[in-house]
């Protein structure tokens, strides 16, 4: 089967996969984030493995300001479409809003959310961030408007990685990232429970106990609107599949994937 459009993919080195996974990140990124662990562990496990670069997020490709939400969910139900068989969704941040306004459509066998953007959209949790920590809220307002990191990456490290992440990998992590699509942050202000909606099937819903983006109580809320307890990893920051205590992320979702595909 040829790889879907956008995707990475990483076939279960097993022989036979015990279910396909489709992973979804976040804003400002793209596939790569779940290719540096993810994606082989996984594989190793038995999963064939995929991520998908939302429209604009591609290395070699140009961030689509236009782009909506609608037009992400569109991505992730293509790759779903190309990969052919029904799949369990885990989508990162921006990246767990789209696979839950993905849901209906999608065929999904379960789904898992880290660290995803509330119920209630982006504006709440902006203004915390504002009032809290206004450095890292003029940073990332400093990375939309320049294309990337443009100076000392100090202040996001504190919100993205922990702090035993080495400065290499968090150097060589930023210089990946991109802007994001306006529209889409646009779309994620406001309130989505008009587009989500609980479940009949599995939900996991993963916190990381030192995200300044999303903390705990946000976390809570995106777990208690599907009727799960959220899991908190500790000492974790936003971006747990690339921190140095990734595994411990995996771990937690690979433990659920084991009941939740029984």
């Amino acid at each position: 089967m040829a790889e879907p459009l956008r995707c990475i993919a990483r076939k279960s080195t097993k022989g036979r996969s015990r279910a396909p996974l489709l992973f979804v990140h976040g804003a400002f990124i793209g596939a790569w984030c779940w290719d540096e662990h993810f994606l082989k562990y996984f594989a190793d496990l038995g999963y064939d493995t995929w991520a998908v670069n939302l429209r604009g997020h591609a290395d070699d490709e140009e961030t689509e300001d236009l782009a909506s939400v609608d037009d992400y969910v569109a991505d992730v139900l293509l790759a779903v479409e190309q990969i052919g068989a029904a799949p369990v969704l885990v989508g990162h941040s921006m990246g767990a809003i789209v696979v839950q306004r993905a849901l209906r459509r999608s065929r999904a066998r379960a789904v898992s959310l880290m660290a995803p953007v509330p119920p209630h959209g982006l504006l709440g949790s902006s203004f915390m961030l504002a009032a809290h920590s206004p450095e890292i809220f003029n940073e990332i307002n400093r990375m939309q408007i320049f294309d990337g990191m443009t100076g000392s990456t100090d202040q996001l490290r504190r919100a993205i990685f922990s702090k035993q992440l080495p400065v290499a990998d968090v150097k060589r992590y930023m210089r990946r990232m991109r802007h994001e699509s306006q529209r889409a942050l646009y779309d994620l202000s406001w309130p989505q429970h008009f587009w989500i909606e609980r479940t009949t099937i599995p939900v996991q819903v993963i916190g990381a106990a030192d995200d300044l983006f999303f903390p705990q109580p946000l976390v809570v809320e995106a777990a208690s609107l599907h009727g799960v307890e959220a899991e908190i990893v500790p000492d974790m920051a936003h971006a747990m599949m690339l921190d140095v205590n990734w595994e411990q992320a995996a771990q937690r979702l690979a433990a659920w994937l084991e009941r939740a595909l029984r």
